[in-house]
């Protein structure tokens, strides 16, 4: 399987590079999308009503100020969809993390803090290592090297 790391904007780029530089490290096949929630509604709809068939296992959504792309990718799939709240605009990145982590019953999305899209990777890594044995092993290597 493999992830889906879509931003809200080109200027996002910056902040969820950390999570493809993860998933390299780890050789998780990933693709990078720019859509948005608010500007490009119905492809993101569409990305994430095929996401499944397409092959993704989990899909890493970052944005900024209102947030809602991970939200309005999860109201369409039921992929895994983990949230990276971007900071952007004066609030300091807290409208985007309230926007990513307050999600209705029943329509869940993972949330990491403030712009970590590498955490946002490694818990794409930890959900697909359910399913894959290598991705499990690189787990356990890479926790270890941690100590």
């Amino acid at each position: 399987m493999k992830v889906a790391i879509l931003m809200g904007s080109e200027k996002d780029e910056d902040k969820m590079a950390p999570a493809s530089e993860v998933l390299d490290s780890f050789g998780i096949e990933h693709e990078v999308h720019v859509m948005s929630a608010h500007r490009t509604p119905d492809r993101v709809a569409a990305f994430a009503t095929a996401a499944r068939d397409d092959g993704f296992g989990v899909i890493i959504c970052g944005a900024g100020k209102a947030a809602h792309l991970a939200g309005a990718v999860a109201a369409h799939s039921t992929v895994p969809v983990i949230g990276v709240p971007i900071e952007a605009g004066g609030l300091g990145g807290m409208d985007a993390l309230l926007a990513t982590v307050q999600m209705p019953t029943g329509i869940p999305v993972a949330t990491v803090a403030i712009n970590s899209s590498a955490n946002a990777a490694y818990l794409a890594v930890s959900i697909l290592s359910l399913a894959s044995i290598d991705a499990a092993k690189r787990l356990d290597e890479y926790r270890e090297s941690l100590r």
